[in-house]
Order: structure tokens, then sequence, then C-alpha cells
């Protein structure tokens, strides 16, 4: 009880502080404030390219070309081999009929020249359209699917996948990176903000030691002060991103430039957004406490 007392007594006072050194404290949250809103700018944008890139790879698809001749007992079989591959996420059938339906629907020239095709004398191929788990095993996997009997050809973008692979891998390094570093810069912003506010409050701290509180004591009430400030701080930039992202959104209909790039859905997007900026804000702020009582001030 004794302990919990003490613990309550702690954050209590904590909380006066940060108002009772309202003009320090307001530096403080500012500062917050700004690097967080840059981070919540910079973790949108993330998640964002990453969910353009997730939907682009998993809309790669190997075209199966079965040959011409394959009667119904062989697409059966090609479908009962591709089925035991390993990276195979979806497999559809597209009829060479259907195909050609396809076609003249979408070309008056194609109907004047399929209109009287038929089984028998269409040349075209029926297909599997295959939908791989892992888009960086795709040439392994149709290199799998060349080699089952029935198969004529097969095309996935050969080349250009394998490409496209290598730059989203780098763009999502590179998301990752900036919001790492970002997170670095809001850290050594704050640790050195709140240095300022604490080295002006020395002789509080003086006073403390000289009526025998230990070094304990005397760090914890900091450390709840720079949780508060975290809290204090993350509000704006959680506010900004959950009206802000969800405006943006409704504004463009979810999507920018076209229907192939489409924005993450704002909920419950921007709510897990203020979840990391809420938890960032507070851990960076008691470890920013925590940093300037101990080093600045040799406590």
């Amino acid at each position: 009880m004794k302990a919990i007392r003490i613990l309550s007594r702690n954050i209590r006072d904590s909380f006066k502080s940060v108002f009772r050194n309202f003009s320090l404290s307001l530096a403080s949250i500012s500062c917050i404030t700004i690097t967080l809103v840059v981070v919540a700018l910079s973790i949108v944008l993330s998640f964002n390219v990453n969910n353009f890139t997730d939907m682009v790879e998993k809309d790669v698809t190997i075209v199966t070309f079965l040959k011409v001749d394959i009667d119904e007992a062989g697409r059966e079989a090609v479908l009962t081999e591709l089925k035991k591959l390993d990276n195979i996420e979806k497999i559809s059938f597209e009829s060479k009929m259907a195909i050609a339906d396809e076609m003249m629907e979408a070309n008056e020239t194609y109907k004047n020249i399929m209109s009287d095709w038929n089984e028998e004398t269409s040349p075209l191929q029926d297909t599997y359209l295959v939908k791989v788990k892992d888009i960086e095993q795709i040439e392994a996997t149709a290199n799998q699917i060349k080699k089952i009997n029935g198969v004529d050809i097969i095309k996935y973008g050969e080349g250009m996948v394998e490409k496209l692979v290598s730059t989203f891998d780098l763009i999502h390094k590179i998301c990752y990176g900036i919001v790492a570093a970002l997170i670095l810069v809001t850290a050594f912003l704050i640790t050195n903000t709140i240095k300022i506010t604490i080295f002006s409050r020395k002789r509080e701290i003086e006073i403390m030691r000289l009526v025998g509180a230990s070094n304990l004591n005397i760090k914890i009430p900091f450390i709840f002060e720079g949780l508060f400030l975290g809290i204090l701080g993350s509000i704006i930039p959680i506010a900004a991103t959950i009206y802000g992202y969800a405006a943006i959104y409704d504004r463009m209909g979810g999507q920018v430039f076209s229907s192939i790039i489409k924005l993450v859905k704002p909920t419950p997007f921007v709510y897990e957004i203020s979840v990391i900026l809420v938890g960032i804000g507070m851990i960076v702020g008691m470890f920013g406490s925590w940093q300037a009582v101990r080093k600045y001030l040799k406590i």
C-alpha cells in the first residue's frame, strides 16, 4: 500500500508540475507535437505505399495457356498438378470460348471475325490464371508450371515482374527507414528540449537531494512528467491524423489519380496510427526525461 501511495503521489505531483512550469512544458509539448505530426505523415505515406505495392503484387498472375487440342481429362490433370505446387494461392479457369466472348464484347471487329467460332474451330487456348502466394518465388513457380504435361506456354511479365519486386522491396525498406529515422530524430529533439526544462529546475532538484531524497525518488516524478508531456504532445497529431486523413480519403474517393492506386481505408487505420503516436510520445517523453536527469544533471 505504501508503494501505491508513493506512486500515486509522484503521478499527481508530476501532473501538477507540468502546469506549474507551463511555459517550459509548452516548449516540450510543441517539440513533441511538431515531430509527431511529421512522424504521422511519414507513417501514413509509408502504409499507403505499402498498400499499393501489395495490391500490385497480389494482382500479378501467371497465365497458363493449355495446348489447343487438350480435352476435359487433360485440363483436369493439369489442374491437379497445379494444386500440388506449394506457392499457389488461387487458380481460376478461363475457357477459349469465354475469352472469345470477352474479346467480342470489347471490340466490334473481333465480333465480326469470331462470331462463327466454336470449340473445334477456335484457335484460342484454354487458360488457367494462377496467383502465387510469394511473388518473389514467381519465377521458380512458373518454371514448375512449364513442366506440367498439357501446358503449352506461360506468361507473367517475365523480366518486368522481377524488376517490380526488387523496386517494391527497396520502397518498403526506404519507407521503414524514414519512419525509424524520424522516431530517432524525435527522441533526440525531445530529449534536448526536456534537458533545458529540467536544467531550469536544478535548484528544485538540489533541494530534493538535501532533504534526503534518493536518486530514484528524484527521477520518478520527472519520468512521469515526460509521460504526461508525451501524451499532451500527441493530442494534436492524433486529431490531425483521424480527421485529416478521413477528409482526404473522402475528398479523393479513396484513390489517387485512378482506381489502380487505392488508399488505405480510414477505419481502423487512423486509430492504429493514433495508438502508435501516443505510444511514441509516451516512450520518448519518459526516455527524454530519464536521460536528461541521469546524464545532464549527473544525478
